[in-house]
């Protein structure tokens, strides 16, 4: 009971709250600029990427969490594009194969239940042409101590932050259903601790290969 108030009513605005960190802010920028026409944005949350979708025309907002979208309403409703919230997860996308241009994903692979089974269905419903853009806490391979200190914490973490994933290799488990990288850069954000610090900001693409 207190730890579904917990999820349910301070969460929320906890994660309202840490992810408007200027350098989190900063790579929502550099990611978003360029995405044009209508997009599906995995994991909506607050609302916090809204001011950074310069060329839009509509948002579908796939955020699972009633209580997470509520504290959206108010830059929905102040904002300057159709915003259309479909309260779904990411495993099992309402839309029909090879239909979407663009597919955004700020911060919220780590926390998805079944990663591999939303990977399938974004590779589903991605255009042949279109892009995945992304930017992601990640595992770190070339710091020892921090990687099995994320392996550490990744328990405690998934139960204080609505399941998110301190360890996991982002990058390896696109490559492994059919995503090509057109872009990826790999940044330590200033301001972070350093278990949850390095991001990979990245774009791709469908493979020819469908991947088995």
């Amino acid at each position: 009971m207190l730890y579904k108030f917990y999820q349910q009513h301070i969460f929320p605005h906890l994660l309202n709250q840490v992810m408007q960190t200027p350098a989190l802010m900063d790579l929502r920028r550099e990611l978003l600029l360029p995405v044009q026409g209508e997009a599906l944005e995995i994991g909506f949350g607050t609302g916090l990427n809204l001011p950074f979708y310069q060329n839009v025309d509509l948002i579908y907002a796939l955020e699972p969490s009633t209580e997470i979208y509520q504290l959206a309403l108010d830059r929905v409703h102040h904002n300057p594009f159709q915003v259309r919230h479909i309260q779904a997860g990411a495993e099992k996308l309402p839309f029909a194969d090879n239909s979407l241009d663009h597919i955004v994903s700020t911060w919220t692979m780590c926390s998805i239940a079944d990663l591999d089974q939303a990977l399938k269905e974004m590779f589903r419903v991605l255009k042949p042409s279109g892009t995945v853009h992304l930017v992601e806490h990640v595992l770190h391979n070339e710091n020892r101590r921090i990687r099995q200190l994320q392996h550490l914490l990744t328990p405690v973490q998934k139960r204080l932050a609505d399941g998110c994933h301190l360890n996991r290799n982002i990058e390896q488990q696109m490559l492994e259903h059919g995503f090509v990288f057109t872009e990826k850069q790999y940044i330590a954000a200033k301001g972070i601790p350093a278990p949850g610090q390095l991001m990979f900001l990245a774009r791709a693409t469908k493979s020819a290969v469908n991947p088995v």
